[in-house]
């Protein structure tokens, strides 16, 4: 489906439910928003070539193995186009879970259907979701994500630590920073015209 016949472009807000997917993963299963019954699910948009996406891709590791033991479960998903990037294929995927054994789903949408219900805006873009599957944090992991190693701020953690606690959220919103994702038949730089800031 491309752009022309989607609704309006709009990034979800905080309270909204996590639209629905059914997608393949480079473990060779396809995977649907159902199949998750962790408490939290945490669903980030990602890419294979993105600088910013390889240079806080550790970081995000360490995030999902201090995490994951408390109940919260991590799925990348792959809405770049591969006529914009090659490096961004399914086997090209595959290849990199293969080599990286990053410790989430890794999940191929690419149709990018998914990519424009959620409102993605940019390579890493995080969602992260309650038990009702209601939204509670979008943004941004860290603060410098091209080179984490010098990130002061981890925005992630801080949102996933905050609710695990019950606590309200400081805060919910954060501006993701990143490569924009690439659109089929667009721009390597397009983004949809409706697409802002969050804060």
């Amino acid at each position: 489906m491309n752009s022309a016949n989607r609704s309006t472009f709009k990034t979800l807000s905080i309270g909204d439910t996590a639209p629905d997917f059914t997608l393949p993963a480079t473990d060779g299963r396809e995977y649907s928003l159902s199949d998750f019954t962790d408490p939290v699910l945490v669903v980030f948009f990602t890419c294979n070539h993105c600088p910013f996406v390889t240079g806080s891709d550790e970081v995000t590791r360490a995030t999902v193995e201090r995490f994951a033991p408390r109940g919260v479960r991590f799925v990348g998903i792959n809405s770049n186009s591969e006529e914009t990037h090659p490096d961004d294929s399914f086997e090209k995927m595959v290849e990199r879970m293969e080599q990286h054994r990053f410790p989430w789903l890794y999940l191929r949408d690419e149709t990018q259907q998914v990519a424009w219900e959620y409102g993605a805006l940019r390579t890493p873009h995080f969602y992260v979701f309650d038990e009702n599957r209601k939204l509670v944090y979008t943004g941004r992991g860290v603060d410098k994500p091209r080179d984490a190693a010098s990130a002061s701020v981890n925005d992630l953690d801080r949102a996933l630590e905050e609710h695990l606690a019950g606590k309200p959220i400081s805060a919910p919103l954060t501006n993701p920073i990143g490569c924009n994702v690439k659109w089929k038949g667009k721009d390597a730089h397009w983004m949809p015209a409706e697409a802002c800031d969050l804060v």
